[in-house]
């Protein structure tokens, strides 16, 4: 008995053994990037960490196998360099759906769709515009797993900035490039 439970588990991939139904992620993580278009002369660099729950079994076959999870991000370090200087500021996305692709046996490619906010310590872009800013973003990424339940992570974020008008001006971060590197763990 004892041996069929073992090579049972030998059988399932890294992602499978730790990307199951009711499984929480807990994942600290740093990153960066720039502005694009006319935002090219900013750059950020954030700091936080992701606590997500895996909400469904595998679905699909193939290469698009995988399960759904929802997540959601605190950073406590979301340091926007703009002209003008450096403005400290702090995000919460609350709400990041995100599809995991488990087909591999290492590795598992990511797609998410986030949305958030930002508080920031002086109006983001700089002028009248506001000290709150909303995100939005799309994100792929990759978990490369080593053993069951830890993973390295790196993902790629196309994010937007907007005030939403609740500044005078509303001239938004309209492109901005992230990237983060993170580490974690499943339970």
């Amino acid at each position: 008995m004892l041996f069929s439970i073992a090579a049972a588990s030998n059988a399932q991939s890294l992602p499978e053994q730790s990307l199951s139904r009711g499984a929480w992620e807990l994942q600290p993580f740093i990153g960066g990037g720039t502005g694009l278009g006319h935002a090219d002369t900013t750059q950020f660099l954030i700091a936080g960490g992701r606590v997500g729950k895996i909400i469904t079994g595998d679905h699909l076959h193939g290469w698009a196998r995988g399960n759904f999870e929802f997540a959601a991000d605190f950073m406590p370090l979301y340091l926007v360099m703009q002209p003008g200087g450096a403005v400290y500021g702090a995000s919460f996305k609350p709400v990041i759906f995100q599809w995991n692709f488990t087909s591999g046996k290492k590795i598992d490619p990511y797609a998410l769709i986030a949305g958030g906010i930002l508080f920031t310590t002086s109006n983001v872009p700089p002028g009248n515009t506001s000290y709150v800013n909303f995100t939005s973003q799309g994100a792929l990424g990759f978990r490369f797993f080593k053993r069951p339940k830890r993973s390295w992570n790196f993902e790629i974020q196309a994010v937007h900035h907007s005030n939403a008008s609740l500044g005078h001006l509303n001239p938004g971060l309209n492109a901005s490039l992230l990237f983060t590197l993170g580490y974690s763990w499943f339970k």
